[in-house]
C-alpha cells in the first residue's frame, strides 16, 4: 500500500512537465511579468479603437489568434506601461504579422508623459530590431539587462514595422524579468 501513493505523487511531476510546454519561450529564472502591470495607467497613442493595447498585453486576450493591437493614423505606436512594483526587465517578447508586425521598438525605461512631439528627444535605455522570424517564432529579445534594474514604468516607442505598411499589429507583447 506505500507504493501506492508514491504513483499518486509521481503522476503530477509529468503534468507539470507538460504545463511548463507553453511557457517554454519564458527565459530561465525569469517570470511573466503581466501581473505586475498597473493597469489603470496603461496608455497606448495612435491605437485603433477597436484595436486596442489590451489585447495584445492582457493574459488570455494574447493568446487569441483573432486579437490584435492595430495603429491608427500611422504605423507608430507609443505605449506607456506602469507596473505596480519596482521590477528588473530581462527581455520581451513580440508577436505580429509578417508584414505588419513592429520592426523597430525604442525601450525606455521610467520616462513618463511622453509623446511623439518628444519621444525622439531622450535616449533609450534600448532599441530593438525585430526581424520577421522573431514574431513569427514567438522569441524573447534579451535587453540590455544593466538599462532596467529599478523599473517603475516602461514606455515603448513603436518606431515602424516590417514592410512600411500603414497599420502596425502585434498580437502579442509579454514582459520577462523578475521582482
Amino acid at each position: 500500500m506505500a507504493t501506492a501513493p508514491a504513483p499518486t505523487t509521481a503522476a503530477p511531476a509529468p503534468a507539470a512537465a507538460v504545463a511548463a510546454v507553453p511557457s517554454a519561450s519564458v527565459p530561465r529564472g525569469q517570470v511573466d511579468l503581466v501581473d505586475f502591470i498597473d493597469w489603470t495607467g496603461v496608455e497606448c497613442l495612435n491605437q485603433d479603437p477597436a484595436h486596442g493595447i489590451a489585447n495584445a498585453l492582457k493574459q488570455g486576450y494574447r493568446e487569441d489568434e483573432g486579437l490584435h493591437l492595430a495603429s491608427d493614423s500611422d504605423e507608430q505606436l507609443l505605449i506607456y506601461i506602469p507596473f505596480m512594483q519596482v521590477i528588473k526587465l530581462h527581455s520581451a517578447l513580440f508577436k505580429g504579422p509578417e508584414e505588419e508586425g513592429p520592426k523597430t521598438v525604442k525601450l525606455f525605461s521610467n520616462k513618463e508623459h511622453m509623446g511623439f512631439s518628444n519621444v525622439n528627444d531622450f535616449p533609450p535605455s534600448d532599441s530593438v530590431d525585430l526581424s520577421s522570424s522573431h514574431l513569427l517564432e514567438s522569441k524573447p529579445v534579451t535587453l540590455k539587462y544593466v538599462k532596467f534594474q529599478n523599473v517603475r514604468s516602461l514606455t515603448m516607442f513603436i518606431e515602424d514595422n516590417q514592410s512600411g505598411a500603414d497599420i502596425t499589429k502585434i498580437q502579442k507583447i509579454a514582459l520577462y524579468g523578475t521582482t
